[in-house]
């Protein structure tokens, strides 16, 4: 068989993605490709320092290779669009988010994340791609008059080639693609989310930008681009330290959980300050200006343990009270088993070659919504503009399945199902009922010593 004729099965072409698109943010914002050698610099620090310790959350090959990118889009036909593109690498829709609600500034979007939803699919290629749709219906943010030009403007563009599309479908269908068709693919795909250098409407432009600058970047433009591709790191506190030390301005803070001395939950994130970026733009007597625009920044992450309803209720509590080392004692245990015990973490379990009930944390692999906002206004030059005397569009989980015409899964079902697979495989092995493990989880000896430490 010739590489012509190689099949790629979708986490292939997920894995390929995750590198031509990374290959091509680089190209295009070399401050990204500076974060990920200081991203790659702290985690090998950080594995030489706590040894096996260091990969609990994952190995530090699926660390390396962890990417998660970030794309807006205008419609629920274009939303509709890109859940194909990410269906054909095995990416399924997953929570939803409002991020209108989660920011002091004007952000018109709501959410979903394409990502794997099975456990082994996740080990093989982690990638994710959150992705945020305009509301042009919500009156805190446009008048009828401005909904009605912006939707014109959004359904006469093509963010995604119909070759493209139609090779996402068979690749979907089929399990894959041969391999002149997945080399076609990844280029069509990766070439969707590149910036575009087609001249700009700088009064259209602006006037967006008025209400939005998140609405200008979505619907200013006749294209879409990725807006950040974020690399995971083992030490986010080193790597904010480390980038300022290389003179790249870093946002404010870390979004999410706070640094304490108890275990890692959640998501921790920052970046670095939206570039200037040259853009050509067209003024309103038709000549052809040079500006610049700041729309893309860079983004790193470090993924903590998975919370359940109960443990999210608490972080979202403590998060108002402020993220601080005093509030994280007082609302979570400090080491893993108290997480168990008090039913606040999502952890499977195996049977070892000894036959001890082993534990792992399942890692979070999803976002948190005042987090994304906090980094979407970290970076905004501008306010924008907001009428909260107006009545918000209604939007929530099923309606976002509507739009983007698949299952919305919902993360604590996939946790808990993660955790359910685990007990019921170690209970076969152990030739025992799967409810007698689940009802003693807390007793399971892990195979980390540190890790209650």
């Amino acid at each position: 068989m010739t590489s012509h004729d190689t099949f790629h099965e979708p986490w292939q072409l997920r894995a390929a993605f995750a590198r031509s698109l990374s290959d091509m943010y680089g190209r295009e914002v070399p401050a990204y490709t500076t974060l990920l050698e200081v991203s790659h610099d702290v985690n090998a620090d950080v594995v030489r320092a706590q040894g096996a310790d260091a990969e609990r959350l994952g190995s530090i090959e699926r660390v390396t290779a962890e990417r998660h990118g970030a794309i807006r889009v205008g419609t629920p036909t274009e939303l509709q669009q890109v859940a194909r593109v990410f269906g054909a690498m095995g990416m399924r829709p997953v929570g939803f988010y409002d991020l209108r609600d989660a920011s002091s500034s004007s952000v018109p979007v709501i959410s979903t994340a394409f990502r794997p939803v099975d456990r082994a699919e996740l080990a093989r290629n982690p990638f994710r791609v959150f992705t945020s749709m305009l509301v042009p219906g919500d009156r805190r943010f446009f008048g009828a008059d401005l909904q009605q030009r912006l939707e014109r403007f959004l359904a006469a563009r093509t963010l995604f080639r119909p070759e493209l599309l139609a090779l996402a479908d068979r690749a979907e269908a089929e399990g894959g693609l041969a391999g002149d068709d997945a080399a076609t693919f990844l280029r069509l795909a990766t070439e969707a989310f590149e910036l575009s250098h087609e001249p700009v409407d700088q009064a259209w432009y602006r006037e967006l930008e008025a209400v939005s600058a998140v609405a200008a970047d979505i619907g200013g433009v006749a294209s879409t681009h990725i807006n950040h591709l974020t690399p995971r790191v083992l030490d986010i506190d080193d790597l904010y330290a480390r980038m300022e030390a290389r003179g790249i301005t870093m946002i404010d803070a870390i979004q999410g959980p706070p640094l304490w001395e108890g275990p890692d939950v959640l998501l921790r994130q920052t970046s670095f300050r939206a570039l200037a970026e040259p853009r050509t733009f067209r003024t309103p007597d038709g000549q052809v200006v040079q500006d610049s625009l700041r729309v893309r920044f860079g983004e790193v992450e470090a993924r903590g343990i998975a919370l359940t309803r109960e443990g999210r209720a608490r972080y979202d509590a403590a998060i108002v009270q402020g993220a601080t080392p005093d509030v994280w004692r007082q609302t979570f245990p400090d080491s893993e088993a108290g997480l168990v015990a008090q039913g606040l973490g999502y952890f499977t379990y195996e049977v070892s070659a000894d036959g001890a009930l082993t534990r792992e944390p399942v890692v979070y692999e999803d976002f948190l919504p005042r987090s994304v906002a906090g980094i979407f206004q970290s970076n905004l030059t501008e306010e924008g503009s907001k009428d909260a005397s107006q009545a918000g569009a209604e939007r929530d989980a099923d309606w976002m399945a509507g739009a983007v015409g698949r299952e919305l899964y919902d993360p604590f079902d996939l946790y808990a199902a993660q955790v359910a697979g685990s007990l019921t495989a170690a209970a076969h092995h152990l030739g025992v009922a799967p409810e007698t493990l689940a009802a003693t989880p807390a007793n399971a000896t892990t195979t980390s010593t540190g890790a209650d430490a």
